[in-house]
């Protein structure tokens, strides 16, 4: 194999940052899209020029095809990703967040190792400027012992974002303000600071009508000893404010924030170096996606392991868990007990039905 035939399954708000790189990466090949909805999927098929269908069933029949971006609604990223593995023995890449229950997690592994496939969780943030030089200060010891890592988003999401599609603000496919807005930033929490021992969280819907959270704070203890804070809202007013994490070390400080985590504010180490070690964005998705389906052409052809690995995608999930489950407890939790949220991704069939596809279904609006 010389070259990794892509699909995308999901034509939503991202997925035109996955089409675009996939495009531009050597040795990677963008063969087909799929979406239940023909206005998502038609202006993605001119603009690329592949074909286009509304069953991934039909595509994943039809065109030869190595791996898959499941590009989906949040709570369908594990049936779809599972589906296809057990289903077309197809790799995965699966957007955020990759599961929700921790059960979902043990059931990803097993069905691609049974597949003999690979997993690939999106991160993109993890390549930014910034974020690097600062887990590069952090591993050579530049910036001396952590003490304090601190997570601020200060997002605007009113009700009529809810109320788009029947998916969002649900606990079942969704989440709230820490699982949909706020896992990049609790991933790179992870990133900088390392593991979290012990967690305490109040959660509120303050401003909409949804079932989840719009608002959270949270204290955590790191396995380093260094202490954290996550403060995390979708109730900002009138705009977006604030997306930005922190890190203060017995050696100095950083402040990442801006659009998605992509300009140092803060640089003790060396102020003047914030403005290079910055990088301007197009959107709120960053300049990631490209570098990290480049890792996975070069894992898939080459054999170079991908720098985020399933392990590694898997650690904010359990965190999320950790902080729901204290939320609903209104007590401390330790995350070495595995926590598991009680309301994070419960079972809802009739939201499952209406993204759930089935081999023999009729292809409504199939365009290839």
């Amino acid at each position: 194999m010389n070259t990794v035939r892509f699909a995308v399954i999901g034509c939503g708000r991202i997925a035109g940052n996955h089409l675009q790189a996939l495009r531009e990466i050597p040795r990677a090949e963008l063969v087909a899209i799929c979406d239940l909805n023909a206005e998502r999927a038609i202006p993605y098929s001119a603009r690329f020029r592949v074909p286009w269908y509304a069953s991934y069933h039909a595509m994943l029949t039809r065109e030869h095809v190595d791996a898959v971006c499941i590009l989906t609604p949040s709570g369908m990223h594990p049936a779809h990703a599972i589906d296809v593995m057990r289903r077309y023995r197809k790799h995965v890449v699966i957007e955020k967040p990759m599961a929700m229950r921790l059960t979902d997690l043990d059931a990803l592994l097993k069905v691609a190792d049974e597949a003999g496939v690979r997993i690939f969780p999106v991160y993109q943030n993890r390549y930014n400027r910034p974020v690097r030089a600062v887990r590069e200060a952090l591993l050579d010891g530049r910036l001396g012992r952590a003490v304090l890592g601190t997570v601020r988003l200060r997002w605007c999401r009113p009700q009529r974002y809810y109320d788009r599609d029947p998916w969002r603000g649900t606990w079942s496919h969704d989440g709230g303000a820490l699982t949909n807005q706020g896992i990049h930033y609790l991933d790179l929490l992870l990133y900088l600071m390392g593991d979290v021992e012990e967690v305490y969280t109040i959660a509120a819907t303050q401003l909409v009508k949804v079932e989840v959270e719009d608002t959270a704070v949270a204290a955590l203890r790191f396995a380093s000893g260094a202490l954290g804070s996550i403060e995390v809202t979708t109730a900002a007013r009138p705009d977006d404010f604030e997306a930005s994490i922190s890190v203060l070390a017995e050696q100095g400080a950083a402040i990442v924030a801006g659009l998605t985590a992509n300009r140092l504010f803060t640089w003790t180490l060396d102020p003047a170096a914030c403005e290079g070690l910055s990088e301007d964005v197009p959107n709120a998705y960053g300049n990631g996606h490209r570098p990290l389906l480049a890792d996975v052409v070069a894992e898939l052809l080459d054999g170079t392991p991908h720098p985020i690995s399933f392990g590694e995608g898997a650690r904010a999930i359990r965190l999320l868990n950790a902080l729901y489950r204290s939320a609903e407890d209104g007590v401390l939790v330790r995350t070495k007990d595995r926590p598991a949220s009680r309301r994070l991704g419960r079972q809802d069939p009739a939201i499952d039905g209406l993204y759930l596809t089935k081999p023999d279904e009729p292809q409504r609006g199939l365009n290839a």
